[in-house]
């Protein structure tokens, strides 16, 4: 058909000369045409014959054919008057174009019609017609070596020079070109070859006739139209669509390509287009391809007629089929693809490399790896990416491949890019076939919106307003725009209709690295050396495009070795660690990932299943991560392997999580700045974030989300960065197949309990690892939800006793404590050996430790750990003691005094004492059960009657004293005598300083007790003061000043000092302060009656309660004197018996 063409625009000439040298008259001109061929006649007798008129028309022109012309034709003398300026009337080819350039076929008679169609028939079929292309275009032939290399004679010249019309730079030889291709392409019979080629394909499409007269010139484009759109059918594989033959396919694109730099020899969008032209593109001038990209711009317009938009998008998908049919395109990439060898010499126009997508990818893998294409041939690139974005129906493999979910879910979104999005988002729901999903994903490369957003009209019009107040300090079109979108996503500056386009592009650009024009940038090196990439472009069976990420993602972060976890080092060799710039860009990657999971293919991939079966219902941005740690122990185990990775990735790098780091912005900035400038992965933010957590600047966003962190961490002992690398070494020695944190923590602290008290010369556990053992131990108690056992085994409690209470702060543990007697079994026996190991550990205890954080930095700076409480008991009465931090202390005191257990020190003390005198009551105790202060109960019996060892007694002084101030500190008190202290002393009992005065009530009320248990309680409470003056606060207070006169020398304890009070009441030489003496006579009516009610229980009880009498020397002197006189009286009967015996003897 090439060649055809060559012949057919080489007769142009002739009639164009008359153009070329206004100056001659026609006369002078058409003797050529007539001494070339017959006149037009002889065309025109095949006319005549079947009309009269035009055979007339004929008849005259034969007379005259050396001056005819087209305007004295009478057929034609109407039309012409009626359409075409006068001074166009001379000259045959401006009077051609002018008629034929009409927009209805009714605009000119039919008889003119077939006139004009004759002459230009007439015109095209004279192969001397060479001769005039040589004369106008000599110069020109001879600065092109193609066209200079045509052999003469065969047509080829003229071909040669419509190839290479766009270097022709003489006017003439431009014109000549110009003219003789729009009455070429006027008409699909006038194209040499064209209708024997396409003759079988014109009549199965059923495009038209092929006879001459069966239709006027105008209808004649519409069949080349019809052509295009089976062959854009075809292409499509629609249903029933005709295969066209290789040799009308041929002709088809090459005249598409030759029509491509004036809309004007495309006749059927021409006619299709006209008004719209005039509308929308009136100041754009014809030629060079610009009033088609002008229309292609304006095609979504609601100005654009529907009929133009058709033919439209007839003519872009031709060129997404071979890049020559653009003008533009062609030319201003000619050089750049010549240079990167993007384009070959093949025979089928249709070939791989013709095709737009192999362009658009061959040349943006140059741009990409840092070539130079020109600045022009970018802009068409430009222009053309954002066509295929806009239009989905450009690609053939969408149409083909998603056709389905085009018509069920996405119908009637065609214009703008809409469609495409709807398929985007439909595909980021995995909603669509797989080879849907490919074709989507090869568009989105070819179109590669990654590199500029503004290629993507649907993403740019719904991101304007976030574009300009949020990354406006962003260069319009870099590619870091994207980036700065999705750092805003979720932000009050983002929009819902950007949101939404955002996520359904980054979807796809996720699932290919390259995609990422930054990522590509600053890590083809990388991905070369260490992932064994090819070009941009090209891909490998063994290393697919999303596997790349994962590939630049473990040399980032890790290596593997024994399924753990660990930085990857530089080695000396330098081959496996990624560079700097690229790590930068992979940690950017993994915070937008970070935002959904839709947007980790490997996470998406892994855990479809589990994402339905756990978190349909978590639709919120964060949440569905979230959900998939929750159920980390539920996930199937490829879910589970890539949640855990993702998991323990976020513990070295918590700023991956950029939704909580947003959260958590004002805590960071106040109390984090330094950690988090540090661009050291080490975990420390997490750690510092969990240390303020509640500051004043944390949100209850920040909290949840560092909460949420936490509770994940304690199932996976790895799931803690810190921790993992500072104790992975003693877990894998001492603690081989535990995984959980919290059951990792409990083995290595009992370890280096066990190895404390034992004395051990050198502690199993490390000592970065008991550093960091003792900051987990302390994180792990400021919630009830990071130690699983407790707090499953007490969830029924808190439902029921702690309902409104917030956890966290250590609040839910403290409720527990405080509601201990209502607890089931099962929880109370974790509180209690809760309870244990905070007495033991003081620094555990979350509660204690941040109320008197103040006063231990205070009172107890040089104390160790273990003794902050002991220090914190002996200043609790101090004037600059806080007062919530006292009422911390009285608490821990109070749980101290329920067992002997959770003292410590007394517990040591007590050693030997507690099983010598106590056991029964431990014999009838159950393990992990309190027991109710029983056992310091009878420590306190055997202290008043001094039989106790010195360490055990200091301490049960100290604990006396301190419970005879607070009625509370005394558990059995507390426990038989509520009741009483309700009724008889509610006024002292309110008082919100405790001195001893319930005590003192329930000693003066002891005869209106009816409690037999309660009474009893008093009762000892008055031995015990028997024992020690400064267990009976009252009595010491009244008597201060009379034993610093009277008793000064006299040591305390053992009831010394009372001793020498009672002397000192009985000696009538001694004035004694009127209240001291008052409150003597009260103890001393007290003991008598106590003597009465409460006889001693056997001889040791007997003698302990002489030798703590304050009459215990008279006692003593009386009961001598009674012995004295029964050994007498001994004497003398056993003189008598002796006697007695004798006589009997004798007898």
């Amino acid at each position: 058909m090439a060649d055809c063409i060559r012949v057919l625009h080489l007769l142009l000439c002739l009639s164009v000369s008359s153009l070329l040298r206004p100056c001659r008259a026609d006369a002078n001109a058409w003797p050529v045409a007539a001494n070339l061929q017959n006149p037009p006649g002889a065309v025109n007798a095949a006319a005549a014959d079947r009309n009269p008129v035009v055979g007339g028309a004929a008849s005259a022109h034969r007379k005259r054919s050396a001056g005819w012309k087209l305007s004295e034709e009478a057929v034609c003398r109407d039309d012409l008057t009626r359409l075409c300026a006068k001074d166009t009337w001379n000259n045959n080819l401006a009077v051609l174009e002018c008629l034929q350039d009409k927009k209805e076929d009714s605009d000119i008679a039919a008889e003119c019609s077939h006139l004009l169609w004759n002459y230009k028939l007439n015109l095209t079929t004279d192969p001397k017609f060479e001769s005039m292309a040589v004369e106008v275009c000599r110069s020109t032939i001879s600065e092109i070596k193609e066209c200079a290399a045509e052999e003469l004679g065969k047509g080829y010249l003229v071909s040669c020079l419509v190839d290479h019309r766009a270097n022709i730079s003489d006017y003439q030889c431009k014109q000549y070109v110009t003219k003789m291709t729009s009455i070429v392409f006027s008409d699909f019979r006038l194209i040499c070859g064209f209708m024997d080629k396409c003759r079988d394909d014109i009549n199965e499409l059923r495009c038209g006739s092929i006879s001459t007269g069966d239709k006027d010139v105008h209808s004649q484009g519409e069949v080349i139209a019809c052509l295009e759109k089976g062959l854009v059918r075809e292409a499509e594989k629609r249903p029933g669509a005709h295969a066209i033959k290789d040799e009308c396919k041929k002709n088809i694109m090459r005249v598409a390509e030759l029509s491509s730099d004036d809309f004007h020899l495309d006749r059927y969008l021409y006619f299709a287009c006209r008004d719209d032209r005039e509308r929308l593109c009136e100041s754009t001038l014809a030629g060079e391809g610009r009033v088609y990209k002008c229309l292609f711009n304006h095609k979504f317009e609601e100005a654009m007629s529907e009929r133009c938009r058709e033919a439209l998008t007839t003519r872009q998908k031709l060129i997404a089929q071979d890049y020559k049919v653009s003008y533009s395109l062609a030319k201003a990439c000619k050089s750049d693809l010549r240079k990167y060898r993007c384009s070959t010499d093949s025979g089928v126009p249709r070939a791989r490399e013709a095709r737009l997508s192999y362009l658009l990818l061959c040349l943006e893998s140059a741009v990409h790896r840092g070539r130079t294409v020109s600045g022009e041939c970018q802009g068409e690139m430009m222009d053309y990416r954002r066509m295929l974005m806009e239009d989905f129906s450009l690609s053939p493999e969408i149409v083909l491949h998603c056709r389905t979910e085009i018509e069920s879910d996405c119908s009637g979104l065609h214009r703008k890019g809409r469609t495409l999005h709807c398929l985007m988002r439909v595909g980021r729901n995995n909603a669509v076939d797989p080879n849907c999903q490919r074709a989507l994903q090869t568009l989105i490369q070819e179109a590669d919106p990654g590199a500029d957003y503004r290629i993507d009209r649907a993403l740019n019009e719904a991101c304007e307003s976030v574009i300009q107040t949020a990354c406006k300090h962003i260069r319009n079109g870099d590619p870091m725009i994207l980036s700065c979108l999705m750092e805003h996503l979720y932000t009050d500056k983002m929009v819902e209709d950007c949101e939404h386009r955002l996520l359904e592009l980054q979807y796809f650009i996720a699932r290919d690295w390259k995609l990422d024009p930054v990522l590509y940038k600053k890590c083809q090196g990388d991905a070369a050396r260490l992932c064994h990439t090819h070009g941009w472009n090209e891909t490998s069976e063994m290393m697919p495009p999303g596997a790349i990420f994962s590939c630049l993602y473990r040399h980032a972060y890790r290596s593997v070795e024994q399924g753990r976890r660990r930085p990857v080092q530089v080695t000396e060799e330098g081959n496996t660690t990624l560079s700097r710039d690229c790590k930068v860009e992979v940690q950017r990657i993994l915070h937008q990932r970070a935002l959904d999971v839709k947007l980790d293919p490997e996470l998406q991939r892994r855990c479809m299943t589990d994402l339905g079966k756990w978190c349909s219902e978590k639709t919120e941005s964060g949440q569905e991560l979230e959900c998939l740690q929750d159920h980390l122990e539920d996930l199937v185990p490829d879910c589970r392997s890539v949640v855990g990775n993702l998991t323990e990735l976020e513990s070295e790098d918590i700023q991956i999580e950029a939704l909580l780091m947003r959260a958590c912005e004002p805590v960071i900035q106040a109390h984090c700045h330094e950690v988090a400038d540090n661009q050291i992965e080490s975990g420390d933010l997490m750690e510092c974030l969990a240390r303020n957590k509640h500051q004043k600047e944390m949100n209850d966003k920040c909290s949840v989300g560092v909460t949420h962190f936490q509770l994940i961490q304690v199932k996976d002992f790895r799931f803690s960065y810190k921790f993992k690398t500072a104790c992975k070494e003693d877990v894998l020695k001492l603690c081989p197949n535990i995984k959980k944190k919290v059951d990792v923590v409990t083995c290595l602290s009992s370890t280096v309990r066990n190895d404390t008290l034992q004395d051990v010369k050198e502690q199993r556990v490390s000592v970065k690892c008991r550093k960091q053992l003792r900051v987990e131990e302390v994180e792990m108690s400021e919630d009830i939800r990071l130690e699983p056992e407790l707090y499953d085994s007490c969830k029924p409690d808190i439902n029921r006793l702690c309902q409104t209470v917030a956890f966290g702060n250590a609040q839910v543990i403290e409720c527990l404590k405080e509601n201990k007697r209502q607890l089931t079994p099962r929880c109370r026996q974790k509180i209690f050996k809760l309870q244990e190991v905070e007495m033991v550990d003081p620094d555990l205890d979350y509660q204690l430790m941040k109320v008197c954080k103040q006063m231990i930095r205070r009172f107890c700076t040089e104390s160790e750990g273990k003794n902050v409480l002991q220090c914190l008991k002996q200043n609790k009465n101090s004037e600059l003691m806080d007062p919530k931090c006292k009422q911390t202390i009285t608490k821990r005191q109070i749980t101290q005094n329920t067992d002997f257990r959770l003292n410590p020190i007394l517990r040591k003390a007590c050693k030997a004492d507690i099983p010598k005198f106590c056991q029964p009551i431990l014999n009838s105790a159950t393990a992990d059960n309190e027991l109710e202060g029983q056992v310091i109960s009878c420590l306190k019996l055997k202290y008043a009657d001094q039989r106790l060892s010195s360490d055990c007694e200091d301490q049960i002084r100290i604990i006396l004293q301190e419970s005879a101030l607070d009625y509370r500190l005394d558990p059995q008190l507390q426990l038989h005598c509520t009741q009483e202290i309700t009724h008889l002393c509610p006024e002292e009992a309110a008082a919100q300083e405790q001195t001893g005065q319930v005590e003192e009530c329930l000693k003066i009320n002891l005869l209106k007790i009816k409690q037999e248990t309660c009474k009893k309680e008093v009762l000892n409470m008055l031995k015990e003061s028997k024992a020690d003056i400064f267990v009976d606060p009252v009595l010491h207070t009244a008597c201060a000043l009379d034993i610093k006169h009277h008793c000064a020398a006299i040591p305390p304890g053992k009831g010394r000092q009372m001793s020498c009070l009672m002397d000192a009441l009985q000696d009538k030489r001694v004035r004694l302060q009127p209240e001291c003496k008052k409150r003597l006579q009260d103890r001393m009516e007290m003991w008598s009656y106590a003597a009465k009610v409460a006889p001693a229980e056997g001889f040791s009880d007997l003698a302990a309660q002489v030798l703590t009498s304050p009459s215990k020397n008279y006692i003593l002197s009386l009961m001598g004197a009674s012995v004295a006189l029964l050994f007498l009286m001994g004497l003398l009967c056993g003189r008598f018996t002796k006697r007695v015996t004798q006589e009997l003897k004798d007898r």
